[in-house]
């Protein structure tokens, strides 16, 4: 194995993700894999192993820098060993229910800081000849468009099994830096980048005040003057705006891509602006099921940003910066939501608001690393909504992706909870479809399950009012009367919102029904997007 830097150091935004962290409340990025057919255990290790060499940081734990006196650096773990990353879980029963148990309890684990924080769960005995792989990765290793990257990089684009490798693999491990040399190098990177913070603060604000007069921004517009108030205005806690506690659970659900292109095509907007219509119109169903009044009330959801531009989407590390995207909850029409949502993207856009919430990131990240590092775990569990929820959207590859040979056939997403905002939301594109996954606290949202039912209703209403549905076809009279005949109309069962899923106390909860599986066409991910998040 060729021998990397022997160690290198966190950036400020990385650091962050490692303060605000605390027992009980990890913040990784994660996915749940399934794939057809079963994939053998020893085989995956084997195939991990074989892709390492490609991921040197994965071999890396974070050391703090000593005495807390600047950032900390990645250092090659001595004591590595692969069986503590790759694990295996064999399913009791097999179901999708249990399965997002297995993930719910995996999500809320905080992964232990002596080694490198990633892993990999193999999960065996899925039923329908399927076996999933839950994939975890701290968040200041990665964000959503660096774990994309990363699982493009640990799978295949041929169906072709690749041959795995005879012996085992060995990795070459430098020895760790002195003490001094540690304290010393910490010194001169933390000032370096402090400088350099500095420097980009300084030329974030000349670049934003160019681009300000060339596009004769005017803070005094009618547009403006209208959606100031919403912008200011203090952010409304709502049922699931409660301090975290744990344990978590995890809902997903998915709908087809070209379906949401179709009313991104007729409407004139974005897929990121459908996607958050859907996701508002999610929030206020289930509101409003509760008997919570919405009537006035603001949502604020922070939507991620890529900054990484046309950069390798692969680039580890947190290249993001958070849009406060503030919607009212009282809209019903689907297709006057929707037009809302753009008209407030559009306006942020242009008021370069990602660029003044990165402005203000950097110089937080001006204070001194060890005063982060009290205050992250304390500004984790203060009574404070700066949001109401989190809502990302990655744009992930849209041809299969194998492992061993085994064709990818879901991708959900996993965004992390913490401190008041106890219901997220991840949005993921993959192959054709686009897969959404609820995150959340038992003790706010027990019923999270309800939001994969919500989601399928929301979308449902704004195809119909955008117009792109396809009716269902008619059969024929013949058929009609031999279906009258044997399920009569007033028999047919309506469907209902799936009943709540206590806490998982282990891996065998009960079955569960599953949404049925759409016929997609596959086509490259060519939609108009304005925040690419992660």
């Amino acid at each position: 194995m060729q021998n990397h830097q022997q160690s290198d150091r966190l950036s400020w935004g990385d650091t962050v993700f490692l303060h605000l962290e605390r027992e009980g409340m990890p913040l990784n990025v994660a996915s749940i894999c399934i794939f057809e057919g079963e994939v053998s255990f020893e085989d995956c290790v084997q195939f991990v192993e074989s892709k390492l060499p490609l991921l040197p940081r994965y071999l890396k734990r974070v050391v703090p820098a000593p005495f807390g006196l600047g950032l900390p650096s990645w250092e090659y773990d001595p004591e590595f060993d692969l069986r503590r990353h790759v694990l295996e879980v064999k399913l009791k029963h097999g179901t999708d229910t249990e399965l997002k148990a297995v993930a719910a309890k995996l999500f809320g684990t905080v992964m232990d800081r002596r080694h490198p924080l990633w892993d990999l769960t193999l999960v065996r005995g899925l039923k329908g000849n399927r076996t999933g792989l839950i994939i975890r990765l701290h968040h200041c290793l990665a964000d959503g468009i660096a774990g994309v990257g990363i699982i493009s990089a640990l799978l295949d684009a041929s169906p072709d099994a690749p041959r795995l490798p005879k012996k085992k693999i060995k990795f070459s491990v430098p020895p760790p830096r002195d003490p001094l040399t540690s304290l010393t190098a910490g010194f001169v990177d933390s000032y370096s980048d402090f400088v350099k913070r500095i420097l980009s603060v300084m030329a974030d604000l000349l670049s934003m005040a160019e681009r300000a007069a060339a596009n004769g921004a005017n803070p005094a517009s009618d547009e403006f003057v209208a959606l100031f108030p919403e912008i200011t205005a203090f952010t409304e806690r709502f049922r699931f705006n409660v301090l975290y506690r744990g344990p978590q659970k995890f809902a997903c659900t998915e709908i087809p891509l070209e379906q949401v292109k179709a009313i991104r095509r007729k409407t004139g907007t974005s897929v990121n602006d459908v996607v958050l219509a859907l996701v508002t119109a999610t929030i206020r169903h289930y509101c409003e099921l509760h008997g919570d009044r919405v009537t006035k009330k603001l949502l604020r959801i922070m939507v991620p940003v890529n900054l990484r531009g046309n950069s390798d989407p692969s680039e580890l590390g947190n290249r993001i910066s958070l849009v406060p995207v503030t919607i009212p909850l009282n809209i019903r029409q689907p297709r006057r939501l929707l037009a809302a949502i753009h008209k407030r993207t559009e306006f942020l856009k242009h008021m370069h608001a990602a660029e003044l919430v990165s402005l203000a990131g950097g110089l937080i990240g001006m204070f001194p690393t060890s005063l982060q590092g009290l205050a992250g775990p304390i500004a984790s569990q203060l009574p404070i909504t700066p949001f109401n929820l989190v809502c990302t959207n990655v744009p992930g590859p849209q041809s299969p992706l194998y492992l061993l040979g085994h064709k990818l056939l879901h991708l959900y997403p996993y965004v992390p909870v913490g401190g008041e905002m106890a219901v997220n939301c991840a949005i993921l594109s993959y192959n054709g479809t686009v897969y959404f996954g609820f995150s959340g606290d038992a003790h706010a949202a027990p019923d999270l399950r309800r939001m994969e039912t919500l989601l399928k209703e929301s979308f449902t209403e704004l195809q119909d009012a955008v117009g792109t549905r396809t009716p269902d076809k008619k059969p024929s009279k013949k058929k009609v009367r031999r279906k009258r005949q044997v399920v009569p109309a007033a028999a047919a069962p309506k469907e209902t919102a799936p009943a709540p899923t206590p806490p998982p106390t282990g891996f065998s909860p009960l079955e569960s029904k599953r949404q049925p599986e759409p016929t997609l066409t596959i086509e490259q991910e060519n939609a108009q997007t304005q925040f690419i998040v992660a």
